[in-house]
């Protein structure tokens, strides 16, 4: 299975990269007074943005503090799972359906 390239490394991504490094390079140029006055503030602010955003990628705080073990935090994630595929494969056999109808009722109207 091949992985997608990271966006960043496309040449989109590149020239993003770029664009933004020179724009801010010049706003740090011209406005340097501005941004060196805000700078404690920007600083505070990364903190709950950063917690906000980084805690994505891990399910945020539900496991600290709990008392389950690691075992039965793991058969929760398989029932998690297979319910989670359950719920696809039913979506997907519903669509499957309707397509099937739809296929149907366009060949019927055709055939008027």
């Amino acid at each position: 299975m091949t992985s997608k390239p990271s966006f960043w490394l496309s040449p989109k991504g590149l020239a993003a990269i770029g664009l933004i490094g020179a724009a801010s390079y010049f706003l740090l140029m011209e406005h340097r007074q501005h941004v060196f006055e805000y700078l404690p503030f920007l600083i505070l602010l990364a903190c709950p943005l950063m917690h906000v955003f980084m805690h994505g990628g891990h399910g945020g705080h539900g496991g600290h503090g709990s008392h389950e073990s690691h075992e039965q935090g793991k058969a929760k994630a398989k029932v998690k799972e297979s319910v989670d595929m359950d719920d696809y494969r039913r979506g997907y056999e519903d669509a499957q359906k309707d397509a099937r109808e739809h296929k149907h009722n366009e060949d019927d109207h055709h055939a008027r």
